[in-house]
């Protein structure tokens, strides 16, 4: 320990940036905490593999600062146990060590930015924010973008950040005359394609003493549990799950980003990058995944289309800034919004997976297992399932938030409140992402073997994504049949007879009725 600490620096589970500039020039006088918190085990129900990945990132990180000569604290749950939250840690801390200036990153997620921004530790310290040297959209640019309460096109955004940093353009225009490729990445997997899907980069990461550490603590966690974690936990893991990608899996990714299947080992991680993770806690910094991803797309000599990398670029550069945008600009009433008046409690199988629904429980499975999913897994089935089905979106919200490694709040709200359950009224969605069973067949091979058919809406065993589609159409008439993309789909309601609607409708509150045991 420093004898004369006059800085105290604090760094969050989310804030391993080895690139930042705190950590150019060592100074025997500035001391680092990095901090395992009850209050961040605690303010939603984790999966065990989420705590266990920040832990053990967290520690690496505080290893790594070490030995470039950085004086690092280390706490962990046995050391901060006796604080009340972290407010009272810092306290603690800075009267300790005497120290005259706390200085700390600027959150990610509001709950904890209100944390620093109240925080009292007397007239004797100065405190002082820094930037946390990440995000491509600076924070004081966010308003300059995003309006509280107004919709901001995804696609027009994306459009901006591609010519600001000159990506995928030409003489001011778009590669490839496009900007966006979706519509050629949107591929189902054949059975004879299964075979060329890659294995995954998993690791080899020990954290038999964290969960030991979570078990005497109490810690109330969910998932499977495993004392060997595939997460990347370093920087350089980060760096070799990003060579990996770009290698194996960039060549057909945007083609079959939106698939899902259950007929391979590799069911879980397909052609995705799993990059998120290591992206949101700031082991990778945004730039440096777009430009490996560009600088192997350009080596490729034409093996991997513009299609792909479009799709990869669109997701780092695009959704992912603008997420955070939409996040920032409506905070704090974002939280609150319930543009549905969805009430309904989340099943016991989101906890479990036990549920005849083949896609659900595949997703939930594979979720408990590996606490991940990709996008499509999160939008168009659970996702879809809950949305269908009216489930309150504060419940839905700490789902998400809890059984994904990479969920923070900054990017797992607007992603689950808004795309997903259209509880922000459309501040993302131009519509709400719905669908009856077909789109999960035309995507999937999980109706294979279910005991729903997907083509029914009516009978024993119906699907039940079919009728509660169009109850979730006909309930919700007077907000959306206004909607220009859904014009269509009011139209092909109209033209079921008055007693195939009945029938529908009652086939759906009967499946609402019994929603326990789908």
């Amino acid at each position: 320990m420093p004898a004369h600490v006059h800085t105290l620096r604090l760094l969050l589970g989310d804030q391993l940036n080895a690139a930042h500039s705190w950590f150019r020039e060592t100074d025997p006088g500035v001391l680092y905490v990095i901090a395992e918190l009850p209050q961040e085990v605690d303010y939603v129900v984790h999966h065990v593999q989420k705590i266990c990945a920040f832990f053990a990132s967290m520690q690496a990180f505080a290893d790594a600062l070490r030995k470039a000569g950085h004086d690092v604290l280390h706490l962990t749950l046995d050391d901060t146990q006796e604080f009340a939250d972290l407010p009272a840690l810092l306290k603690h801390l800075c009267e300790r060590h005497q120290v005259r200036c706390f200085e700390y990153q600027r959150p990610d997620e509001y709950r904890l930015l209100q944390q620093m921004e109240r925080l009292q530790l007397g007239e004797r310290i100065e405190i002082a924010q820094a930037d946390t040297e990440h995000f491509l959209l600076p924070f004081a640019e966010i308003s300059d973008h995003f309006v509280r309460g107004e919709h901001l096109t995804m696609e027009n955004f994306y459009r901006r950040m591609r010519k600001r940093f000159d990506i995928l353009m030409q003489n001011g225009a778009p590669l490839g005359g496009k900007w966006n490729f979706d519509s050629e990445n949107r591929n189902k997997i054949k059975a004879e394609q299964l075979a060329d899907i890659p294995d995954p980069l998993c690791f080899d990461n020990d954290v038999s003493a964290i969960l030991e550490r979570l078990r005497r603590h109490g810690a109330k966690t969910f998932g499977v549990a495993h004392e060997r974690l595939l997460w990347p936990v370093t920087r350089r893991q980060a760096q070799q799950l990003l060579q990996h990608f770009c290698e194996r899996c960039l060549p057909q990714f945007g083609r079959y980003q939106d698939a899902m299947t259950d007929a391979v080992e590799a069911q879980w991680s397909l052609y995705h990058s799993r990059l998120s993770f290591a992206l949101n806690t700031k082991m990778l910094h945004p730039m440096q995944v777009i430009r490996a991803a560009l600088e192997r797309y350009e080596q490729a000599n034409g093996d991997i289309s513009l299609p792909q990398i479009e799709g990869f670029v669109r997701q780092i550069l695009g959704w992912r800034e603008y997420v955070r945008g939409v996040y920032w600009a409506n905070m704090p009433e974002y939280m609150q919004s319930n543009a549905l008046d969805a009430g309904r409690r989340l099943p016991s199988y989101f906890w479990d997976g036990d549920t005849h629904m083949r896609c659900v429980s595949k997703v939930v499975g594979q979720s408990l297992q590996y606490a991940y999913a990709h996008h499509i897994q999160r939008l168009m089935v659970t996702g879809n399932f809950c949305l269908l089905t009216g489930i309150d979106p504060d419940q839905v919200d700490e789902w998400y938030l809890g059984v994904y490694v990479d969920a923070i709040e900054w990017v797992e709200a607007p992603n689950t409140r808004g795309m997903s359950q259209f509880a922000d009224g459309g501040l993302i969605a131009t519509k709400p992402y719905v669908s009856g069973g077909a789109y999960i067949q035309r995507m999937s091979d999980y109706c294979k073997g279910c005991r729903y058919d997907v083509k029914a809406k009516t009978g024993a065993n119906a699907c039940p994504f079919n009728s509660l589609y169009w109850r979730f159409i006909e309930r919700h008439r007077e907000q959306l049949q206004h909607n220009p993309r859904l014009a269509m789909i009011y139209r092909t309601w109209e033209r079921f007879s008055q007693d195939q609607r009945r029938e529908i409708l009652a086939q759906a509150e009967d499946y609402l009725e019994r929603i326990e045991s789908l």
